[in-house]
């Protein structure tokens, strides 16, 4: 079944550059309504506010890092079946293993091209 590409999808990063990059991404994609958020703190409030489809986050930000906001979104029961993609520089194997361990559901390092973030959403939403 094809993903419906209308979903909300959200892209968590600090720099406002890796924002724009992802976005035209997932544009390409085919994905047309995608929200922003420049922090954990602000992405956690937007996802109990509204639901979901996809939340791409960037590991490295302050207050809240991405691993803290995995977390925080796989304690709450209406959102913890949010699926959730690492997107990050952090290509260390212990930093892979806490992400899983904290119910990560892919995980694309920086630098990546469309055809990978293509290949990882797919594993994650279906066939795009």
């Amino acid at each position: 079944m094809a993903v419906d590409k209308s979903m909300n999808v959200l892209v968590v990063d600090d720099y406002k550059s890796m924002v724009r990059i992802v976005r035209g991404l997932l544009t390409q994609l085919g994905f047309t309504n995608i929200d922003e958020a420049a922090d954990g703190e602000t992405a956690f409030e937007m996802i109990r506010a509204k639901p979901y489809g996809l939340v791409l986050s960037d590991w490295n930000m302050q207050p809240m890092t991405g691993l803290e906001l995995l977390r925080r979104v796989r304690a709450e029961p209406a959102t913890r079946a949010t699926p959730f993609v690492m997107v990050t520089a952090e290509a260390k194997v212990e930093n892979v293993v806490a992400a899983r361990q904290a119910g990560v559901n892919n995980y694309v390092i920086k630098p990546f091209t469309l055809a990978v973030l293509k290949q990882k959403l797919t594993s994650v939403l279906g066939e795009l």
